[in-house]
């Protein structure tokens, strides 16, 4: 009976053999957590490694003639685009400013107040907003792989590159990408520093007018808004349901100048008659039939400009989702953004001028300026 015991109990107990590997594999288990669940690292020879950078500076356009003031946000975005690209080309990973600075003439809702700051640096840290505020890092990097300039990334790079002697820095100005690319004086290097570019970023995308040589669309950073950014604008766009949308720029091409027999020019002298609220139905009745909702982006600053087109359309403007927009938006460039993303989701869109090949606009003017001011057109010159 006692031995008869001994069996019975022996069935549910495991070997000792048994308990010591189950103990053994949890333990291993739960290090292997552990250890997934931190960063790493490792540093290896810049000739065999694959993750390369791309500095261009940490301030868009600047070092360069825009290290003062900047231009307004489709301004840098050329300018950021052109760097991507080029990024892109080389099979690096770029190396983002944290920062864009907000231009004072296209920004006002983040400037309350005059400052008393004197110092450019600090001038400019107060006239700007975080990279990542604008645009959504992770999926630009589906892209381009991209990491900010104030990343422990980036310094680790920063670090790694003063050790490596010449495969580590390296210092370039005015040198194309195809030779970046083929000399291999500069595609070992581990960072490639672009800094000492004194003109604009977008300067360098001389051939961009070759539309082989266009690696990323122009379309690609406004659809690489933000996730607060797009989400408000899906609430908007959710909104508005079947909707149409027009672009009415204004403010800052409307200015004009006097000539030296009194009479005012203007660089787009049909512009201001153009975006005139008859004009704008005349000219969008084809295309946008009468009783639909018209969505207006504008940077007109009269309030009440565009009612009389509420005898046609419905009217609605990002104001009136300020509900949405007030608790997110901090700047107008931000704005914008959920502006464009809404403009890209109507059924039709209307833009102020034509940028590319099947796109309708409201004026016939040419969008890029030039120095032939003119006097400004008021009449219907097809009537007269």
């Amino acid at each position: 009976m006692a031995i008869g015991k001994g069996v019975g109990h022996s069935r549910h107990r495991p070997p000792p053999v048994r308990i010591l590997l189950l103990v053994v594999s949890a333990i291993a288990i739960g290090l292997l957590l552990v250890f997934l669940s931190f960063p790493f690292s490792f540093s290896v020879n810049s000739n065999e490694r694959n993750d390369k950078y791309l500095y261009w500076g940490s301030r868009i356009d600047c070092p360069g003639k825009c290290c003062d003031q900047c231009a307004g946000l489709a301004h840098q975005e050329s300018s950021l685009r052109c760097a991507l690209e080029e990024a892109l080309v080389l099979n690096r990973i770029f190396v983002m400013p944290s920062r864009m600075c907000l231009s004072t003439i296209h920004n006002t809702k983040g400037i309350l107040h005059t400052s008393n700051i004197t110092s450019s640096d600090e001038r400019w840290e107060e006239n700007s907003c975080a990279m990542d505020s604008l645009y959504d890092i992770q999926l630009i990097s589906q892209t381009v792989p991209v990491i900010l300039d104030n990343s422990d990334a980036w310094f680790q790079v920063l670090s790694e590159g003063k050790s490596l002697g010449k495969n580590g820095i390296i210092h370039v100005k005015s040198v194309s990408r195809a030779e970046l690319k083929a000399n291999k004086s500069y595609s070992n290097a581990l960072l490639i520093n672009r800094t000492a570019n004194p003109l604009a970023w977008f300067a360098e995308c001389k051939d961009r007018k070759n539309r082989k040589s266009v690696r990323l669309p122009y379309s690609l950073l406004p659809t690489m808004a933000s996730k607060r950014l797009r989400d408000a604008a899906d609430k908007i766009k959710g909104l508005l349901g079947d909707y149409d949308a027009i672009h009415v720029r204004r403010g800052d091409r409307l200015k004009t100048r006097t000539d030296k027999s009194g009479v005012k020019r203007s660089q787009f002298p049909h512009l201001d008659r153009d975006t005139q609220p008859q004009f704008i139905q005349k000219r969008i009745a084809k295309w946008v039939p009468p009783g639909r909702t018209l969505f207006i982006a504008s940077n007109e600053r009269k309030p009440g400009f565009f009612t009389p087109l509420s005898s046609c359309y419905k009217l609605a403007y990002s104001s009136n989702y300020s509900y949405i927009l007030d608790p997110l938006i901090e700047n107008n460039y931000q704005l914008f953004m959920v502006e464009r993303l809404i403009l890209q989701g109507a059924r039709t869109f209307i833009k102020t001028f034509k940028e590319d090949e099947g796109d309708l606009f409201l004026t016939d003017d040419p969008k890029k300026t030039s120095n032939n001011w003119q006097i400004p057109v008021y009449t219907d010159e097809k009537e007269s």
